[in-house]
């Protein structure tokens, strides 16, 4: 195969940081080419370099492209050439339609009239070619988040696309979404289209890569052929820089006495009144035990998560919380902060920080009267909090003023984390706790998650990463359309398992 694309000794620093260091990579034609590492490694921004949001002359080395050198300035001139990018975080409008998504930008158009007739045929081809039924009509917050990645690489065909690059497009899927994602990839190479993908799933890339190059600390640190077999530890130790023999830490299974019990909980759903999103679920949670949650996305996990921390999500909510056997007032969140729930939320960008603001702000947020006097806050105190969870959680920051969006993934979760911690609660609710970080950082996450069972606290988790919930869990419970299927010990618990309660309960 022909070489499409070929970056050389590509450098990008930012002040103070130097992010990639003389990294290269070369992509041939036709392939899919995974590119790994942990978060702040680089990947995104050398994507950023290729695809111009970060244009020529800020960087220095060399793209060559087609054959000749390429030098683009903005998106549209990479986009021109037929590279296009599809960020983890989707670029669609909720509100518009399917077609009026994917011409947005390249509309239509004939004397600056749009023909929608002709963009809704053209929709139709294009969502057939990704496997989507839907109209061309159909809005966007209607669809869930695997048939916006669909649309999003629609979106990417009709602009005669041939080096497509998706960064962590299976991040929030569930599993079949994803299998459909990388089966929809396969297709495209088999229609000629060159690919790059970066992901954290380990095994998804084992599945469709052809070539994996992993880079670290900036610098390119390896590049493995599929053709002489790639195993996941090889991409781990490249990764991290050392061998992992375990991907989940060591834990002794002490289950102490009872601290949470769930009782009868049932929710409605906040907007269709005749609509029951949970039904009548009892659970419980002892001391020093961590109790997963395992189900498709839609089963209703953070629906039930939301619902009992204060009532964050429904209404017509019915059923008992008990706290160390008594019951426990969860109707608001600050009575479910002062009772000694905590939940940490899936979405930790939009719900769980302020990106805005630094590690020292975040960190107390939740807990304000704890750094503060009759209504003052107090700035040092404020500090000391912040400074003993980031070396309490290792958080990797030169400050604790460091603003948060500044931070990678897995550091941005270690603050999130933090911010519970510092209520000092009971039972910590950890919804999809290392979504979208690196193994790295899942493995400091998953010591932190034992270090709090140690200590006698509550851990429900919820995953969509099975093999996540089964190296970590003392129980599972298995949940489909609202209601628990089962309910496995960690000794006889499997994925066929669970797999097999949620599709014939």
């Amino acid at each position: 195969m022909s070489t499409l694309l070929e970056m050389r000794n590509i450098t990008k620093e930012f002040p103070g940081v130097k992010a990639l260091d003389q990294v290269n990579l070369s992509v041939a034609e036709g392939e899919i080419h995974a590119i790994c590492g942990e978060n702040g490694a680089g990947k995104s921004t050398l994507m950023k370099v290729l695809s111009g949001v970060y244009p020529a002359g800020t960087y220095d080395g060399e793209i060559h492209y087609e054959g000749a050198l390429a030098e683009f300035k903005s998106i549209r001139d990479s986009e021109d050439r037929g590279i296009i990018i599809i960020h983890q975080e989707l670029a669609l409008v909720p509100d518009l339609s399917i077609a009026e998504n994917i011409f947005l930008g390249n509309e239509t158009a004939h004397k600056g009239v749009i023909n929608w007739h002709e963009a809704n045929q053209r929709t139709e081809k294009l969502l057939a070619k990704v496997g989507l039924s839907e109209a061309p009509t159909t809005r966007i917050d209607s669809l869930g988040v695997g048939k916006q990645q669909l649309v999003e690489i629609a979106k990417a065909l009709s602009k005669d696309v041939k080096l497509l690059i998706l960064d962590e497009p299976t991040a929030a899927l569930q599993e079949n979404d994803s299998k459909k994602l990388l089966e929809l990839m396969l297709e495209l190479k088999s229609q000629g289209v060159t690919s790059i993908i970066i992901s954290h799933k380990l095994n998804e890339v084992g599945y469709v890569s052809d070539t994996v190059t992993v880079i670290r600390d900036g610098m390119s640190v390896s590049t493995l052929d599929a053709k002489d077999g790639i195993s996941e530890d090889t991409i781990v130790r490249d990764m991290v820089g050392r061998d992992m023999s375990d991907r989940y830490p060591a834990r002794e299974h002490r289950a102490g006495e009872m601290l949470m019990e769930v009782e009868g909980w049932n929710v409605w759903h906040p907007e269709h009144a005749d609509r029951q999103v949970i039904k009548d679920i009892s659970f419980n949670v002892r001391a020093g035990e961590v109790v997963g949650i395992a189900g498709v996305m839609g089963s209703g996990r953070t629906e039930l998560a939301m619902s009992i921390f204060g009532r964050s999500y429904g209404r017509k909510i019915s059923g008992k919380v008990k706290l160390h056997g008594t019951a426990a007032d969860v109707s608001r969140v600050d009575r479910a902060i002062e009772a000694g729930l905590a939940y940490v939320t899936e979405d930790r960008k939009s719900l769980g920080l302020i990106l805005e603001e630094s590690i020292q702000f975040n960190t107390t947020l939740a807990h304000l009267e704890g750094v503060s006097k009759a209504g003052v806050l107090n700035a040092n105190a404020e500090t000391e909090v912040a400074e003993h969870f980031r070396k309490a959680l290792k958080t990797r920051t030169p400050s604790v003023f460091q603003q948060v969006g500044n931070l990678s993934g897995g550091n941005q979760q270690k603050v999130v984390l933090a911010k519970w911690l510092n209520t000092s609660p009971e039972v910590l609710i950890l919804d999809e706790p290392t979504r979208g970080i690196d193994v790295g950082a899942k493995y400091e996450i998953y010591a932190i998650i034992n270090e709090l069972s140690e200590q006698g606290k509550g851990v429900v988790m919820i995953s969509s990463e099975m093999p996540e919930l089964l190296g970590m869990c003392d129980r599972i419970y298995v949940m489909n359309e609202g209601a628990f299927v089962g309910e496995l010990a960690a000794k006889d618990a499997s994925q066929e398992r669970i797999m097999s309660l949620i599709v014939t309960e």
